[in-house]
């Protein structure tokens, strides 16, 4: 219970101050604790229910969420993500963490493309909007992962939406990609219920917390420190499926 406890408020805080949907550091928290890689998809996939909603709730308040722009995009995520848990059923346990390690070495390679500062936001055909969060949703909640670890350097690499926007939108996709991607896994008996609801409880303090220090952090600090968490995801990944594995 209190290492369930202490995972969901931490998983909480980067959740809010990265704008993620909480699974790339939850997965491996959990199985680090030993958790089947199914079961820890599952959990993350509770936590990130819990976490994206209070977490966009409270990015509304404070005026930062672009509703508008990410709806296109989340109702993409809803229906990929209504696949992911027959996807996760078709797969090893080590093949999932294979996957897990290229999402995490992309996000971390998109964050080193340079971005111009004036550059001005592109406007992008709604059709190519919905397609993108189709395949987000539907190859990140395979993983348990809510699709931002994708989506913010994609808006901020691509369609320069500046950061502390982007990170907003990323944890508002993650709204509709978890809530589909409960139901998948559900059908398909991958969910810990009692383990996910006490690490998703505790995950919104840390949302809370996570938001307040994010509004308050420059975004050039922001990056460096986005940065030094996916490097470390990445080396925990890759020590874990090609050296322990």
């Amino acid at each position: 219970m209190i290492e369930l406890l202490t995972v969901g408020v931490l998983t909480g805080f980067l959740s809010g101050f990265f704008g993620i949907g909480g699974g790339t550091i939850l997965v491996p928290l959990l199985l680090m604790l030993g958790y089947d890689t199914k079961t820890a998809i599952g959990i993350s996939v509770v936590q990130m229910v819990f976490g994206s909603i209070f977490g966009s709730y409270l990015n509304h308040k404070k005026g930062t969420l672009d509703v508008a722009m990410i709806a296109i995009i989340g109702a993409g995520g809803f229906v990929g993500a209504l696949l992911s848990g027959y996807i996760t059923s078709l797969f090893s346990n080590r093949t999932l963490e294979i996957f897990f390690l290229l999402f995490a070495t992309f996000a971390l390679f998109r964050l080193f493309m340079p971005v111009k500062e004036d550059a001005v936001e592109k406007d992008v055909n709604k059709l190519l909007l919905f397609g993108i969060g189709i395949f987000i949703g539907m190859m990140s909640i395979t993983i348990g992962v809510g699709g931002s670890i994708m989506l913010v350097p994609i808006l901020v690499g691509f369609l320069h939406v500046k950061l502390n926007k982007a990170i907003s939108a990323g944890l508002f996709f993650v709204v509709f990609s978890s809530i589909s991607g409960l139901i998948s896994h559900t059908l398909e008996g991958h969910i810990d219920f009692k383990s996910g609801i006490i690490v998703g409880i505790a995950s919104l303090v840390g949302v809370y917390v996570g938001i307040y220090f994010k509004d308050k952090v420059q975004t050039p600090l922001q990056k460096k420190l986005i940065v030094i968490f996916y490097v470390f995801i990445v080396i925990y990944l890759a020590k874990r499926v090609f050296i322990n594995g």
